[in-house]
């Protein structure tokens, strides 16, 4: 793995919060998370996380992650965004306070004022204060938001999107998606458990198909199997791991071998 450049994590929700409940943190996890992002001897990290149950069924309500259907619609998409946007900052206070709870500084970037997208693709996100964070030997810690959209209004900007950005804009060497599964899981027979894919490649990431029974408006799985590919594409190497397995993330963060999916130039 390279040696310079910082590593960029994302959290997902689904790790976080209990995504089938309204608004509810899972604060042992989320907590030892914190605790292996501040581990000794770690790289800079620049954080991100998902808005799970706080932001997602928000978002399906008020239909933030498609086009306004007529202008009725379009007038109570303000609300929406302000009530999802509410919601979505209520985690990262907890997040936030996580991370100083585990000796580290964490510095708030929020992307509504960043960003812009257009038809709920990202159009421009400015990444100066992800630099300067990283500068002063901060975290820059960031999160899925609603933005303003050109032609939308408002939409939704996925963290994992941020954390191709990031990948590319600062650079960074290494992404980690840390979710609630053990990676990019194969198909397996009835009854039989489903093992991760260990290196994804575009013909893996084309077969996949949404995961069911789980709200998500970020394009779930294929979506983060797609942003790991652009990360490889721009010269990182990228993983999905579990935040349920003890230590992953540590490990992971000093570029050792960790169970999961994998693809990019220097994978271990």
């Amino acid at each position: 793995m390279p040696d310079t450049g910082p590593v960029v994590v994302k959290l997902g929700g689904s790790v976080l919060t209990r995504k089938r409940e309204a608004a509810r943190v899972r604060p042992k996890i989320l907590h030892r998370l914190a605790a292996e992002l501040a581990a000794p001897g770690g790289p800079p990290v620049v954080l991100l996380h998902g808005a799970g149950s706080f932001g997602h069924p928000g978002a399906l309500r008020w239909h933030l992650a498609q086009a306004p259907a007529d202008a009725a619609e379009r007038a109570h998409r303000l609300r929406g965004a302000a009530i999802v946007s509410a919601e979505v900052r209520r985690l990262h206070a907890a997040v936030l306070q996580a991370l100083v709870d585990a000796g580290l500084s964490p510095l708030s970037v929020p992307p509504q004022p960043l960003a812009v997208n257009r038809a709920g693709a990202l159009e421009t996100l400015e990444l100066e204060p992800f630099r300067r964070a990283l500068a002063r030997g901060g975290v820059p810690v960031s999160f899925g938001d609603v933005v303003s959209d050109s032609e939308w209004d408002f939409s939704i900007l996925s963290a994992d999107t941020i954390a191709v950005e990031l990948v590319r804009g600062l650079p960074s060497r290494r992404l980690l998606f840390v979710s609630d599964v053990e990676g990019v899981l194969a198909p397996a027979p009835a009854g039989q458990r489903r093992r991760p894919i260990p290196r994804l490649t575009r013909d893996v990431v084309d077969s996949l198909r949404p995961a069911e029974g789980v709200v998500d408006v970020t394009g779930g799985i294929r979506a983060k199997a797609e942003a790991m590919l652009a990360a490889a594409g721009a010269g990182a190497d990228a993983g999905l791991i579990s935040g349920l397995r003890h230590g992953a993330l540590s490990r992971a963060l000093r570029g050792e071998s960790v169970y999961g999916s994998w693809c990019g130039p220097e994978v271990p």
